[in-house]
Parts: C-alpha cells; structure tokens; sequence
C-alpha cells in the first residue's frame, strides 16, 4: 500500500493559512466615516477650514440660543403684560423679514436637513445607474480605490444620473450612508479614448468630501446659519472645495489638468485648453471684479483652482489672487489699458507667427495631450506639500523626448521692468527667427520635471508683432511618457 494510501500526510500538522486584515469598525456617531476619527486628516485640509467651521458653530448657537430668548420672552411678556404686549412686540419684529425666517426654521431644520437628504437618496436610488461590479466597474473601482486610500469605513454608493449638458457631479449621504453623484456628461470624458485620469481626479474630489466629512449631517446643520452670511459663507465652501481637491490630487495628480481644462473648455475642447496660460492668468489679472466674483463664488474661480493644482507649494488662494506665473501672454490682461490690446492687423500677425513655431501634432491649439499633468514639486508626507521645489527628482523614459519649442524664461514677478520700458527696448527686433534660431537640443528643466514626465525645450527669441507692443513666446510642452 502506498504511503499516501496509509493517510501518513494526515500525521503532519496543517498548515495555518495568513489571516486576512480585520475589517475597520462600522461609522458611528464617534469615530467618524474614517479610520482617522472625527477630526480625520488635519494636514490635508485647506487651513482656513476649521476656523471657519467653529465661527459657523458658533453662528448656529447663538441662533439658537436668540431663538430660546425669543420663545421665553414672549411667554413672559404675555404672562406679565398681556396679549396686546405681545402683538405689540412681534409687530416691530415682523419689520425684519430674517428674524421671523428664523422663527420659523430654525426649530424646523433638524428635520427638514434629514428630509430633504432621504428625498434625494431616494431619487437617485429610483432614476439613477449604480456603479458597481457589474455596471460601470472601471468607474466603481475609482470609488472602492479612493475610499481605500482615503481610510473610509465603507465604500460609497456611486451613481451616474442624465445630465442633460450639465458637467457635474456632487457627493452627499444619508444617516451613515454615503453617495456619489457624477453627471453622465462627466462620466464620459472617463470613457475609452477619452481622459480617463480627469473622471478618476472628479471621483476621488467627491470620495474627498465624504472622507473630510463636509456632507455629514452634524456638519451641515451647524453650518446651515453661514452659508446665508455673506463673504463668510461662501468662504467655508470655497475652503471644502480646496480640500477636496487635494484629495483628489493625492489620488490622481496626472488629472488635474485634465479636470481644469473640462471645468474651462467643456468635454469636447477641454483637451485642448492650455492649462498653462488658464493658470497664468489667475497671477497677471489683479483686478478687484475679479476678487469680488471670487468672493460671492461657492467654488473657487477656474483661473485660481487650476493655478494652485498645478503650484503645490501654496494653499489654494481664498481671499487674495495667488502670486507667480510661468510664461507671459501674448496679449495684455483684461485690466489693462484698451490701448495696449492688438489690432486687427497685429492680432493676425501674431497668429501667423504663432503657426510657424507651433510644434507638431498641436493642430490650432496650443493646448496639452490628454493625461498631461502640470508641472509640480514633490510633495511632502500624503498631504502637504513643500515650500520649495526640489531639483533633484529625476525624469523616466521608456523613449527619447522630442525636440520642441521652448517657452520664455520663468520671470519673477517682483522683478519685471514695466511694459512700456520692455516694449521700447524690444521694438528694435520684429525679425521672424530661422528654424536654426527655434528649434535646439533639449535641456534638462528640473523645476518642471516629474517621474513619468519628460519636458522638452530649447531656446529661441520671442516673436513680435510689426508694432513691437506685442510679444509671442515660445509654448511649453509637456510629453507624458508611457512606462
């Protein structure tokens, strides 16, 4: 009989199988959607979050505690004075339509919140398609993916609703549920051939708020009273937004130009946005409109969100516009002066200019390849960034980078000569330069270069117009490589 025969491998000890990571406890009332408690991850929130956060609190308990006086003080004056005091007194109160709003709501909005939240739970659960293993799976594993990187306790609903040309997509929940919603105009830049990276930056943003836990109910009714004070309230949003951005920053950088130029140019041009020259213009426009749209803005303004993804270094710009810009535009910023803006005749010159150094495969536009990602430091730790940009972060490549053009010189903003000075002193040279003159070998940018990404340049003169006001510089580009 063989040994098997005998059961002599029943003599030996079996063998323990590696036990599989306990799953994290179930969200509660105390320790959050998060495996990071309550407070959830500091250093990735935008700073001026929390302080705006507690002045909210802090709102919504004083009006509560006026609405406390109001009731008690109504029923003492009618105790002490009768009903003719009371009528009396609501009279004059009625001359301010906000307090009797408050009244009103303010016992109400505890449940009006929880309303209102499972209505739309429910219409999404009733119109909606759910992301899931078997329905859009390449969109649910984004969502699985992020809530993992995030630390979530569960992973989230996510549906995809008709979007009728709206790019949007939102997150919210219900009890301890948690949802989200992506527009289908949005969900299909994710599709094939498509930018996949920019739908994958959109989800982790969303999969963001909930792990921050901006769309918890404790959240929204303490900061229901702000949202209706002006400047402020608009700023706790604008702040929530920055944070989910580094989320979803953290969980696909590469998309954040992608997610810039479709927030921008649309679904359909945003491919084609220079994200570049959009980021530029939140450092050259300093006009006070400008602030003041930002200001009343629940989202911050595209020129200042999509300068920030691509400048790590800095918090997202809340109040004032963010400093430092890579190439110098063409044309003069919309505060400045009509007389310094191109004719028509100059205008054309400069577009036929702009052609013969236009490098190849860019078409009419001097935008960017799907995918490509902005230049950016490293970052330190998961969540915030360094204050200065390493040099030192080598450039993989599966294949040599292509000879292109190259952009003008990073000009510090502090040190630029005024324009008419520049202008004067450059209206000497309105030559157009040879292809000897535009295209050189490339050299090696540290400051723009990251892992994955090569940036090709080369040296060349600026092209102007016959008048001399107007100077053309040469386009960055950045060439992903695949590896």
């Amino acid at each position: 009989m063989s040994r098997c025969a005998r059961g002599a491998p029943h003599d030996l000890p079996p063998t323990a199988s590696p036990a599989a990571p306990a799953p994290p406890q179930k969200p509660s009332l105390f320790n959050g959607a998060t495996t990071h408690g309550v407070r959830g991850q500091r250093r990735i929130r935008h700073p001026w979050e929390l302080p705006l956060l507690w002045v909210g609190v802090a709102a919504t308990v004083l009006g509560y505690l006026s609405w406390g006086g109001a009731i008690g003080g109504t029923i003492w004056l009618f105790a002490t004075e009768g009903e003719d005091a009371v009528s009396k007194a609501w009279e004059y109160a009625s001359m301010l339509p906000l307090v009797i709003q408050l009244v009103f709501l303010l016992p109400l909005l505890p449940f009006l919140i929880w309303w209102v939240r499972a209505i739309m739970y429910a219409q999404l659960r009733a119109t909606s398609v759910r992301m899931s293993p078997t329905q859009f799976p390449e969109g649910y594993r984004m969502v699985a993916e992020a809530a993992a990187q995030f630390g979530m306790r569960n992973v989230p609903d996510a549906y995809v609703t008709m979007g009728n040309g709206v790019i949007n997509a939102f997150a919210s929940g219900h009890g301890f549920r948690r949802f989200v919603v992506v527009h289908s105009d949005l969900f299909e830049v994710g599709g094939q051939g498509r930018d996949r990276d920019a739908l994958k930056f959109v989800i982790g943003h969303e999969v963001g708020h909930l792990a921050a836990g901006h769309v918890s109910y404790f959240r929204l009714l303490f900061t229901n009273l702000l949202s209706l004070v002006p400047l402020l309230g608009p700023a706790l949003s604008r702040s929530q937004e920055y944070t989910a951005d580094n989320f979803g920053y953290s969980f696909a950088p590469e998309g954040s130009a992608g997610v810039m130029g479709l927030l921008s140019g649309g679904k359909y041009l945003g491919t084609e946005v220079n994200v570049h020259e959009l980021a530029d213009r939140a450092a050259t426009d300093p006009s006070f409109f400008v602030h003041w749209v930002n200001w009343g803005s629940s989202h911050p303004i595209t020129t200042w969100r999509a300068h920030v993804l691509r400048d790590r270094s800095e918090p997202g710009a809340l109040w004032i516009r963010p400093k430092g810009h890579l190439f110098n535009s063409p044309l003069p910023a919309g505060h400045r002066w009509s007389s310094l803006y191109p004719s028509p005749g100059e205008a054309i010159t400069l577009l036929d200019q702009a052609s013969q150094i236009r490098p190849d495969g860019y078409g009419e536009q001097f935008g960017r390849f799907t995918g490509v990602p902005t230049p950016t430091a490293r970052r330190r730790g998961p969540c915030r960034p360094p204050r200065r940009c390493s040099a030192d972060a080598p450039a993989t490549s599966s294949r040599p980078a292509r000879t292109t053009t190259t952009p003008a010189t990073r000009v510090p903003e502090r040190k630029r000569t005024p324009l008419r000075r520049r202008l004067r002193t450059r209206s000497r040279d309105r030559r157009v330069p040879a292809a000897s003159d535009r295209v050189r070998a490339p050299r090696s940018r540290p400051d723009l270069e990251r892992p994955g990404v090569t940036a090709s340049t080369g040296g060349a003169r600026p092209l102007r117009c016959p008048s001399g006001h107007h100077t053309l510089h040469k386009v960055h580009s950045l060439h992903k490589v695949a590896g």
